[in-house]
Parts: structure tokens; C-alpha cells; sequence
């Protein structure tokens, strides 16, 4: 057997010590990857002079930022998730083939990416939202991303894969590198050489590149059960289809996000201007941090619901979801009262302009008043995404941003300013919790009349062996 951990553990092991190996590694390391983002907007944040309409500037970007995040987990989520199942059959061969598909398809989408964007960046910014004085401090900064686009993809692409095949240690100790590394860098390249926003892309990419080369050297090593062919640019038209059919619930929530801070921006600017869009991007910063936390957790369950789906355990399933949603709550109560108890302070690690702190501590207290439903909606919605369901999980990831948020954000601002735009959040939150309930309670329903071993046709997965 393969050096690393053995991945038969995820179908004999204890459910709440498996989820405890798995998910604190992986909270951890996206906690650490929410900090690694919320550094960069510290930093500018208190850029001498121009430190507010730079934070705004690095806002702007948000949905360019989302959309390359939802190509990446597009084809990542969706060969992790291939992965993790093959291995609960004992299919090697077809999750190493799976592995290298997941590598092309990273780098094809990539390059296109970069190549689009880079050719339209300034209207592209200015239609999400930037303005003269914000417009410079955006265009510096996803410049120098883009250039670096398709080592970011590979990246999380790999490590999203490391951690579904038995080693979210790895995972974790990456993720801990890019944050510690870029902590490291921001400093000297925003202030000590003198490159302000650009600085912090250019330590971003740098630190994102190192992890990178480390991801492919381990899946070089052919002692793994899991590693990457000679020649590992492969490309399989039947694995392409089916990763990216897994991936689209997850590509299409974070694709919702990239036209959700889009609209956002856009009635920001019209109703409050650019601190209002500056004030976002502090409570993206602040709320993303509890939101990648309840991410961890995600990934901690994917590998072992997964894993059991395709052994036929479904008891050990329902196991895993029940206490990875009760986690998960409890971690959305937490950014409920920092937000409704402590959001000045919270504010203030951002930035010393006293408007923007007023902006920014009214909008996180609005936006959060019902943060406590978001995390048993994600963890629900990932759920369906880990088993295969790919119509219903597209339907959840949908529904709170595109369904409920977007007319919201549209609506509500004509009657109450830029406090629409804040008030839209918990509206549509409410909402997507109300369809999020009906579906899992019809899929627990199913769950509860198979045994372990039965077929699981009954279920509608994609993921059958």
C-alpha cells in the first residue's frame, strides 16, 4: 500500500473521530486562508493617503476574484469528489487518471481566464463597480493576479485533492505556508520596496506558486496510491464530463457570488458611493472568515461522505452530515455575535477613516442579523454536491443568491437606500434556509429506508458504482 494515510479508515473508523481528523485540519487551513485574504486587505487598508480607496479598489475586484474561484472549483471540487468515491471502491487506477484529467483541465481554463480578462480588464472593472479614484488601486491589483492565475487554479485544484485522498495534514500545512509566507511578504512588498497594492498580488502569486511546486513534487512520488502518470497533462473526455458535472453545484454557487458582488457594487456606488464599497469589502473580509470555517468543516465531511456513499454505508453518511451540520451552526452563532455585539471593533482592524468604520459597523450589524441559518445551509448543500446530486445541490447553491438575493438587492434600495443592500443578506438567507429544509428532509426520508449495502438508485446520484 501506498505511504500516507490509509484511505479504508474512512469506512471503519469512529464517524465523529474521522470528521475530527479531517475537518480540523481543514478549518484550520481555510480559516488561515481567510486570514491570508484578510492580510491583504489590512495592509492596504492603511496604505498612507489612499488606504480607503484602496480597500474599495480591492473590492471592486471581488467578482473577478469570485469567477476565477469558480472556474478553479468547477474542475477541483468535482475530481476531489471522484476521487474520494473511486477510493471507497479500491479503484486506483481510475482515481490516478482522474487526478491528471483534474491537472489539464485546471491549466486549459486557467490560461483562457487570464488571457479574456487580461484583454478587458478595465471595462470589466469599472462595470463591477470602480470608479476614477478606485479604478487605479483595482487594475494594479488583478494585473499582477492574473498573470498569476493558473498557478492559483493548480493550486487549490491540488490541494482540494490532497485532502480527499487521505492527507489533510498536507492540506492544512500548505495552506498554513501561503498565509504565514504572504504575511511574511505583504509588509515587505507594500511598504519596504514601495509597491503598495501591488505588492500585496505579487507576494499572493509568490506564495501560491511555492505551495504549488510542493503540491506536484508529492503527487510525483509512484510509491502513492494516488499520484500523477508520467505524463501527467492527460485528458479524458467521459472523466472531464463527469468532474465537471460533480463541480457545477460549487461552480455555480461561486459563479451566483461573482454576479451577486457585482449587483452589490454596482447599487453600493449608486446609493452610498465608494466608502459604501469599501465598507463591503471590510464585512466580506469579516464574515468570510466564519464562512470558510464552516468551508473546513465541508471539506472534513466530503472525503467521509463520500468515501461511505460509494461503500454503500448510508448510515455512516447520515452520521457524518447530522454532526457536521450541528458544528457548523454553532460556528455561525459565533459570527452572529461578534457581528451584532462587537462590530466596531471588528471594523477597526481594517481601517482608521472614521466614515468608513460608521458605514462598515451599521452593515455588518444588518447584513448578519440571521448568520446563525448559513451554516446549516452549506453544510446541506455540500452534501448533495459529495453524493452526487448534482440537480439539487446546483438548486440550493442557486437559490439564496440568485433566487432570493439578487432581487432583493435590486428591490429593497428604492425604498431604503443603501440599508437595502445590507437588509437583502438575511431576507434571502431566511429563504434558501426554507427550501434547504424541504429537500433534506425528503433525502433523510430516503436515507432512512436503505440499508447498508442497498442499491442506491433510489437516491437520483450520479455516483453510483
Amino acid at each position: 500500500m501506498a505511504t500516507g494515510a490509509i484511505p479504508t479508515e474512512l469506512g471503519t473508523k469512529k464517524v465523529s473521530t474521522l470528521l475530527k481528523e479531517y475537518a480540523v485540519p481543514g478549518i484550520i487551513a481555510m480559516t488561515a486562508s481567510s486570514l491570508y485574504n484578510m492580510v491583504d486587505s489590512i495592509y492596504i487598508g492603511h496604505i498612507k493617503d489612499v488606504g480607503s480607496y484602496a480597500i474599495s479598489g480591492l473590492a471592486v475586484t471581488f467578482p473577478i476574484m469570485n469567477l476565477s474561484a469558480a472556474l478553479g472549483t468547477l474542475v477541483g471540487i468535482g475530481a476531489a469528489t471522484m476521487i474520494s468515491v473511486l477510493l471507497g471502491q479500491k479503484n486506483y487506477q481510475a482515481a490516478n487518471k482522474v487526478l491528471a484529467n483534474e491537472v489539464t483541465l485546471n491549466t486549459i481554463i486557467g490560461l483562457i481566464f487570464t488571457i479574456v480578462t487580461l484583454s478587458f480588464l478595465d471595462p470589466i472593472l469599472m462595470f463591477f463597480g470602480a470608479s476614477e479614484n478606485t479604478l487605479p488601486f483595482a487594475r494594479d491589483y488583478m494585473t499582477i493576479i492574473l498573470l498569476g492565475n493558473i498557478f492559483t487554479h493548480l493550486y487549490f485544484g491540488l490541494n482540494s485533492v490532497i485532502r480527499s485522498s487521505g492527507n489533510p495534514k498536507l492540506a492544512m500545512g500548505l495552506t498554513l505556508f501561503t498565509v504565514i509566507s504572504n504575511s511574511i511578504l505583504d509588509p515587505i512588498f507594500i511598504f519596504g520596496l514601495g509597491m503598495g497594492i501591488r505588492g500585496a498580488a505579487m507576494a499572493t502569486v509568490i506564495c501560491q506558486l511555492m505551495a504549488l511546486i510542493y503540491s506536484l513534487w508529492y503527487f510525483m512520488d509512484k510509491k502513492k496510491f494516488l499520484h500523477l502518470p508520467k505524463s501527467f497533462f492527460a485528458y479524458d473526455h467521459r472523466i472531464a464530463k463527469d468532474s465537471l458535472a460533480i463541480g457545477m453545484g460549487p461552480f455555480l454557487m461561486n459563479a451566483a457570488s461573482c454576479i451577486v458582488a457585482l449587483f452589490i457594487n454596482q447599487q453600493l456606488k449608486k446609493y452610498g458611493g465608494d466608502l459604501s464599497i469599501g465598507a463591503y469589502g471590510i464585512i466580506n473580509r469579516l464574515t468570510f472568515l466564519f464562512i470558510m470555517i464552516n468551508v473546513g468543516l465541508n471539506q472534513g465531511m466530503q472525503p467521509i461522505a463520500g468515501y461511505n456513499f460509494g461503500a454503500r454505508q448510508y448510515s455512516r453518511v447520515k452520521d457524518v452530515y447530522i454532526l457536521t451540520a450541528k458544528w457548523a451552526t454553532l460556528v455561525s452563532i459565533v459570527g452572529f455575535i461578534i457581528s451584532e455585539a462587537f462590530p466596531g471593533i471588528a471594523v477597526s482592524i481594517f481601517t482608521n477613516d472614521p466614515e468608513l468604520k460608521t458605514i462598515a459597523t451599521k452593515g455588518l450589524r444588518l447584513m448578519n442579523i440571521v448568520f446563525p441559518l448559513v451554516g446549516f445551509q452549506m453544510i446541506t448543500t455540500n452534501l448533495f454536491q459529495c453524493l452526487g446530486m448534482v440537480n439539487k445541490s446546483i438548486i440550493l447553491s442557486l437559490s439564496r443568491q440568485l433566487l432570493f438575493l439578487v432581487p432583493c438587492i435590486y428591490l429593497l434600495p428604492v425604498w431604503l437606500g443603501v440599508n437595502g443592500v445590507w437588509v437583502s443578506f438575511p431576507i434571502s438567507d431566511t429563504l434558501s434556509v426554507i427550501l434547504t429544509s424541504i429537500l433534506m428532509l425528503n433525502l433523510l426520508k430516503k436515507l432512512r429506508t436503505l440499508n447498508d449495502g442497498d442499491d442506491p438508485t433510489i437516491l437520483g446520484s450520479t455516483m453510483q458504482s
